[in-house]
């Protein structure tokens, strides 16, 4: 079965929005770590806000070390009012958490999302996400869009963990027995 790992940028305080304070930080190291995520990965998932700001984004970098694997994933977007959509993407059809269910069940490698908070905590309700790899930056910004919302509650086991040289901690978590 197919893992669906949400890999996430996020403030000390919890904040996922507008991830521009992550340029200070980026390194060799983290772009390593990235990468080699991206190689284990054959579909990108998406919500359609993140599908958005990506889709105009990195189609534009052509220079970017991984924007030629990023650009070529299969894409599925959660979307309900987006009927057109281009960067190698396609809409859920019908029930969200119907199709993962049977995405996750076909052959292949990982299913990856970044971003899309809305999907992630959907995702959460209903033990979809089979892992978490947070990468957590020495930033506080005290407001803004969280990965959790208040009414979020699981239990995850930490699997990994790496500093890397500019202090961005990445944790991996799992569902126990996942």
């Amino acid at each position: 079965m197919r893992k669906i790992i949400a890999a996430e940028y996020l403030t000390l305080d919890g904040v996922m929005s507008d991830p521009a304070w992550t340029m200070p930080y980026w390194s060799d190291e983290l772009a390593k770590i990235q990468d080699k995520l991206n190689r284990e990965s054959d579909l990108l998932l998406l919500g359609r806000v993140t599908y958005d700001g990506m889709s105009k984004a990195w189609p534009t970098m052509p220079d970017v070390e991984g924007a030629d694997r990023m650009n070529a994933l299969p894409k599925l977007v959660a979307t309900r009012t987006l009927t057109q959509l281009e960067w190698n993407a396609v809409a859920i059809q019908g029930d969200v958490i119907e199709e993962l269910r049977k995405v996750k069940q076909q052959p292949g490698q990982h299913i990856l999302i970044y971003g899309s908070g809305a999907l992630v905590r959907s995702l959460l309700k209903h033990d979809l996400i089979d892992e978490y790899r947070l990468m957590v930056y020495p930033v506080v910004l005290g407001k803004g869009k969280r990965l959790f919302s208040e009414d979020s509650e699981t239990t995850l086991v930490l699997t990994n963990s790496i500093t890397t040289d500019k202090g961005v901690v990445v944790l991996t978590y799992q569902l126990p027995g996942k």
